[in-house]
């Protein structure tokens, strides 16, 4: 009796148990089913996503702003100005300098070598096992003067026939950045969608100068190829009856040009020099399994004047004012004051000077008058104010080979150590041909931003 009794307590327990159980069960289900309710449910965000400062980048916030001359400008073909919308994005504080872009040279310069090398010496690249791709091996040393090294990349000198007094150097020409990008604006068009009812693509795509039919995807993609060594004979070539050898044999390499803005680099060259800075980032944030950024690219001429502004709408120069000189008669950017004077505006020197050697606009950019002009990567058109949208306005053409000059003019901005004060206004449009490279032209990058620099 007494066992049954015992048995049935135990019954008794496992029964609660299962009740209890069954009981949660049902209840989470019904929570469920009150949660989604048959509709698709917004997942809450696991934590907080912080966008970073860029290094040497400030951050240019959204807004809009009168773009264009508010009075006729014949001298510059200035279209009328309007009313437009950018989004924020980051900007370099200074314009590219010789020792940011070195790097990117030396980077060039040191991948091809041990492509080469590794077709002697293994231990130059790294092979996947499973894909059998291989890799450079960034780790390993190349020992320049190692006499073995020099035999393997002789290809990569010039010849003997073709040395000054027979000194052995790099080929420059030789220093080419093959790259990859995909056209995203070829790829919208209407006519270039994917046809699903054939189930195919029916549109065409131009490469090379030639029209090629779009068979799949990678028909978008645009393969390039650019020599990145800086034009050193452009000051040379830019000037007539001048004496500019010192420059030509030693801005782009010498110390003491480091923090002086790059130049002699050509609309193609900045835009390369932009894709590998994206590409080492991307690297570097794939390393330490952070979500890869956006695009490093140069600005579009829009957010370049937006930026210029410094959040002022109607002042005529980058700090606020109508004039080029402060209250106390100081110079406020590099320039040239008046016919034959290229020195008066500064001490450091009669051409360019170091970058941030003036103040910064509100945004915290310095020279976005003066030093250097700079490319953006918008096509010029005198009328181009004109075509534009009120939002992100960007009038851009991708010139072939074969076209005319004068549909490879892209639009510089600001002003050079050699303009005069008209050139430095943040209204005032030139242009330059996208394959020059001259002794007055850089750049500078823009990172576009998320919408928001504190939090989501």
């Amino acid at each position: 009796m007494h066992h049954k009794r015992l048995l049935s307590l135990h019954n008794s327990r496992i029964m609660n148990k299962l009740r209890t159980i069954l009981i949660a069960l049902v209840f989470v289900l019904a929570v469920s089913a009150c949660k989604k309710n048959g509709d698709a449910v917004r997942e809450p965000q696991k934590r907080y996503w912080f966008e970073p400062t860029p290094y040497g980048m400030v951050y240019v916030p959204q807004g809009s702003f009168i773009m264009g001359a508010t009075v006729d400008d014949p001298a510059t073909q200035a279209s009328t100005a309007r009313n437009v919308s950018v989004g924020a994005f980051w900007m370099d504080e200074t314009e590219i300098t010789n020792n940011e872009y070195r790097e990117f040279t030396n980077w060039v310069r040191d991948s091809i070598a041990r492509v080469m090398l590794g077709e002697q010496f293994p231990e130059f690249l790294i092979t996947d096992e499973i894909t059998g791709e291989s890799a450079i091996n960034w780790e390993e040393e190349i020992e320049w003067s190692n006499q073995d090294y020099q035999s393997a990349l002789e290809d990569l000198y010039l010849p003997e026939n073709d040395r000054f007094f027979g000194k052995r150097k790099i080929n420059a020409h030789k220093l080419k950045y093959e790259y990859q990008r995909i056209n995203l604006r070829q790829a919208a068009r209407r006519a270039n969608a994917y046809d699903y009812k054939n189930q195919r693509y029916n549109g065409s795509i131009m490469q090379n100068g030639q029209v090629v039919p779009i068979q799949d995807r990678s028909a978008f993609i645009i393969r390039n190829s650019t020599a990145v060594y800086p034009d050193t004979l452009c000051w040379i070539r830019d000037f007539t009856y001048t004496y500019n050898e010192p420059l030509a044999l030693s801005y782009n390499w010498h110390p003491a040009y480091s923090q002086y803005p790059v130049v002699g680099v050509t609309w193609k060259q900045a835009k390369a020099f932009a894709h590998w800075r994206t590409q080492k980032k991307n690297q570097f944030q794939a390393l330490i399994k952070e979500a890869s950024i956006l695009d490093y690219r140069l600005p579009n001429e829009a957010e370049w004047e937006y930026a210029a502004r410094g959040g002022l709408q109607n002042a005529d120069f980058p700090w606020g004012a109508y004039y080029s000189r402060s209250c106390e008669g100081c110079f406020l950017a590099n320039f040239k004051p008046m016919r034959g004077d290229y020195v008066s505006d500064n001490k450091y020197g009669v051409t360019t000077v170091p970058v941030a050697k003036y103040d910064p606009n509100q945004y915290g950019l310095y020279d976005m008058a003066g030093n250097v002009a700079e490319w953006t990567t918008s096509a010029y058109d005198e009328a181009s104010y004109n075509i534009v949208s009120d939002m992100n306005p960007n009038y851009e053409y991708d010139a072939q080979p074969d076209d005319p000059a004068v549909l490879k003019r892209k639009v510089i901005r600001g002003g050079s150590w050699k303009d005069i004060s008209h050139y430095l206004k943040v209204t005032t449009r030139d242009y330059e041909y996208q394959d020059s490279a001259k002794s007055f032209i850089g750049f500078r990058c823009v990172r576009p931003s998320f919408g928001n620099k504190l939090e989501y």
